[in-house]
């Protein structure tokens, strides 16, 4: 055990006074415990995981009747030896301080992280043994781990004086059952005082929300994240992920690149920044619920998320200049990429939850930014204008419906292929989903991508018929769009009149589909040729 630093006096003159450094430490740098687990989740990306399991659970009631919670995150990665163990545990004691080609570069988020959510912090780790018994590439996940080594932290022996310094690792005995496969580790906090919330259920629910969007990028690499064994599903705040849980959101523009300087006074050193936007369908979500807009996140959920070495460190209102955030900006996004060895122009902090970008990087970036956000924010409020004179779509698919009765009733089955399209058109378009806020009748009509050239798709179960308008054809964007942007009557019953054309087409084929296999083909080369005729080139 180290002993206290003392002067003549005897007075104690160590730089740290450690019992209240660890207790000041606890209220310091975390806005969560969300916040909290992302570091130790950082840490085991870092250290080669492909799977990662958080779990969160209760103990057996104490003496006094209630139960804890406890949180453990295991790991297949590398593992450490003992020495690593032990610095890994002390603050700023990283192996890899200032490496920016992972996520972490300080080596306080172990230590940090877990002692600001509990008052105990053990780490059990193990490693592939050398020598040509056994190799890690041969070695089963279901195995037990051969020398497992353990430390700990503790909050209370160390505000006791008790515990000074970081407890030399030892091997385990009878390791936890979780020690298994050729590496990894496991964290584990106990006496955990400073949780967000008490219930497993609420703590559970919100780790997976928080974790799914910043750890987003990592997951649709091939990372897998679970807690209590259920798989995290990525969050994309932009909707453009086809892998993401709710989708339906369009790229606007190009994505814009900027070079920017490391440090604005030694330009030789420079990082990429890449920008790209989304603009979410106003029209086919603006009559969602409020409690289904707070679902999917789209009810005051606007602003930019900065993204680093593929993780989210920041969401937040960054680079829009004189613009204020209005309601409008719930209907678009923003993602901003850097490049790691720009982490001081955003002014990274240790606990990688916020950015501070500095003044020669605001100045490179805000003028294009708040020119799109504003630009997209007229666009939002022009559809939204739209809506207020009459759902978009709503007088064709009601004529539709009501003359729907003359004519030979359509198909009651759909073949499998119809019922697996009408099943993702549900996906990115809720306002499809069954439920009071799904459009009534049997017609609807929605804009998506369509797999091929052709100008417009039909989706067709049973009950209902869905025209999708191809927003890459140029039959949208020569004919439809203008129509559907003009405020005139008149072209709003022009643009009423075109759907109808388009809805008797896809009814037509819907009645034909399984006895005219090539009306499908026809349907293609009508929309080439058609392509052919309005394309300016």
């Amino acid at each position: 055990m180290t002993k206290a630093v003392r002067d003549l006096k005897g007075e104690d003159c160590s730089i740290i006074a450690l019992d209240k450094f660890i207790q000041a430490t606890r209220d310091s740098g975390y806005k969560g415990t969300a916040s909290a687990i992302s570091e130790l989740v950082d840490n085991s990306i870092q250290a080669g995981a492909t799977r990662i399991a958080i779990s969160v659970t209760t103990t057996e009631p104490a003496d006094d009747g209630e139960k804890e919670i406890e949180v453990e995150v295991l790991d297949n990665g590398c593992g450490m030896d003992p020495f690593t163990l032990r610095q890994a545990l002390r603050f700023g004691g990283s192996t890899r301080f200032g490496d920016r080609s992972g996520l972490g570069r300080y080596g306080m988020g172990l230590p940090n992280a877990s002692l600001s959510q509990a008052r105990c912090l053990t780490v059990y780790t193990w490693q592939a043994p050398a020598g040509p018994k056994k190799s890690a590439g041969r070695a089963r996940a279901s195995e037990p781990a051969e020398r497992v080594y353990v430390s700990q932290l503790d909050v209370d022996a160390i505000v006791r004086c008790e515990m000074q310094e970081v407890p030399r690792p030892e091997m385990v005995k009878a390791p936890p059952s979780a020690c298994v496969g050729a590496s990894g580790t496991l964290v584990r906090w106990t006496r955990c005082d400073r949780l967000d919330n008490r219930r497993v259920s609420t703590i559970v629910r919100k780790l997976e929300a928080d974790l799914g969007r910043r750890f987003r990028h990592l997951i649709w690499k091939g990372h897998r994240i679970t807690i209590n064994g259920d798989a995290i599903t990525p969050f994309d705040p932009l909707y453009l992920h086809p892998e993401s849980e709710i989708t339906g959101g369009h790229l606007f523009g190009e994505e814009m690149r900027y070079e920017v300087s490391a440090d604005p006074i030694d330009g030789r050193k420079t990082g990429w920044v890449r920008v790209r936007f989304s603009e979410l369908p106003v029209h086919e979500w603006h009559k969602l619920s409020n409690e289904e807009k707070r679902r999917i996140g789209l009810s005051k959920g606007s602003g930019v998320s900065i993204i680093r070495a593929g993780r989210e460190v920041d969401y937040g209102w960054f680079f829009m200049g004189t613009k204020h955030r209005e309601n409008y900006d719930d209907w678009w996004r923003c993602e901003i990429s850097f490049d790691p060895i720009l982490d001081e122009a955003f002014g990274i902090t240790h606990t990688k939850q916020q950015v501070r970008p500095q003044a020669h990087l605001v100045e490179a970036l805000t003028t294009d930014l708040e020119a799109t956000a504003r630009a997209l924010n007229g666009r939002a409020r022009k559809a939204h204008l739209a809506v207020k004179a009459g759902e978009r779509f709503s007088e064709a698919e009601r004529m539709a419906d009501e003359r729907d009765h003359l004519l030979r009733p359509l198909p009651t089955a759909a073949d499998p292929k119809s019922k697996g399209l009408m099943k993702e058109l549900e996906k990115t378009h809720p306002i499809l989903r069954r439920g009071a806020e799904a459009k009534p009748g049997r017609y609807a009509i929605v804009e998506g991508a369509v797999k091929d050239t052709c100008f417009f798709n039909l989706a067709h179960d049973g009950e209902r018929l869905v025209l999708i308008l191809n927003p890459d054809h140029p039959f949208y964007r020569e004919i439809y769009r203008p129509l559907a942007d003009g405020d005139s009557p008149r072209d709003q019953q022009l643009r009423a009149k075109v759907e109808l054309l388009l809805l008797a087409a896809a009814r037509s084929e819907a009645s034909a589909r399984g006895k005219d296999p090539s009306i499908a083909r026809h349907r293609l080369e009508w929309s080439n040729t058609l392509a052919a005729f309005l394309n300016d080139k």
